[in-house]
């Protein structure tokens, strides 16, 4: 992680030590008045810096240095992956506020940034360690992907938006999201905008093979939001409760398999993007 102070133009850097620590350091920056605060890593580590900036995000500008397995929130920013590149964004200064999403269950109160993902995603994740990353890379997540396959969860959920009735639903899979790709690229929310207030929520019931084949498919191939399994939703508020228990993680991190509850907090956080970053996504 890299830090500047207000009216100055050199820096300090620092080499992270555990999880949890470039939280420690960002709230650090942010109370001592650090003016530009760089994520170096992953979407894992810009999550940790976030939820440290929150103690003044009004203060600090985020950049990022992807060097992650994913790099997804990059992805959406336009930030290009090497890092020389990403370094070249940061010194052009092109800033934007986007949105955060608040997450509250039982046992914690955070911020994501890029995607929560749960259901077959958290599986996902239980099977995606170091080891995984460092021997796959970019391919890890669809390793662990191919991994848990055999053992596919439906999830008895029960879904309430904003202040609408509460709705049951079998689910194989619930995406929120404020930027579009997860997992390395894959985009798991095609029609995003970071900025516009909104939380993106894709659920893919529960169903047979064939059928969750084809919306495998078209997940690679672009956009499966069209598909008879999949449901999308643009809401500022939702909560979520399972049987079994869903396990939620954030940005690409465990969090939760408690009841949760998403909410947007618009344009809170202040990024440096790259050059071809459009809050709207392409056609």
């Amino acid at each position: 992680m890299i830090e500047r102070f207000a009216g100055r133009q050199d820096g300090m850097i620092y080499e992270t030590s555990s999880a949890g620590h470039a939280r420690q350091l960002a709230q650090a920056a942010a109370q001592a008045g650090c003016d530009l605060v760089i994520a170096v890593g992953g979407d894992g580590t810009i999550n940790e810096v976030v939820n440290g900036l929150a103690v003044n995000l009004a203060g600090v500008t985020l950049g990022i240095i992807p060097l992650g397995t994913g790099n997804d929130l990059a992805r959406t920013l336009a930030i290009p992956l090497d890092p020389v590149e990403a370094l070249d964004v940061i010194e052009q200064r092109r800033e934007r506020r986007i949105d955060l999403i608040n997450v509250k269950s039982y046992e914690t109160n955070t911020y994501c940034v890029n995607v929560a993902a749960g259901g077959f995603s958290g599986q996902v994740d239980e099977v995606l360690n170091e080891d995984i990353k460092a021997t796959w890379g970019p391919l890890a997540y669809l390793v662990s992907a191919a991994s848990v396959l055999p053992d596919l969860t439906g999830y008895e959920t029960t879904v309430a938006y904003e202040d609408e009735a509460p709705r049951r639903v079998d689910a194989l899979s619930i995406i929120v999201a404020n930027g579009r790709t997860a997992g390395g690229g894959l985009r798991v929310a095609p029609q995003a905008n970071p900025e516009d207030g909104l939380l993106d929520v894709v659920i893919v019931r529960y169903s047979s093979l064939l059928n969750l084949a084809g919306v495998a498919a078209r997940l690679l191939a672009g956009n499966y939001l069209d598909s008879d399994v999949v449901v999308h939703k643009q809401v500022r508020r939702l909560s979520i409760a399972s049987r079994p228990g869903m396990w939620f993680n954030i940005d690409g991190e465990l969090l939760t398999k408690e009841p949760v509850i998403f909410a947007v907090q618009p344009q809170a956080l202040r990024v440096l993007v790259g050059p071809d970053y459009m809050p709207t996504p392409a056609a």
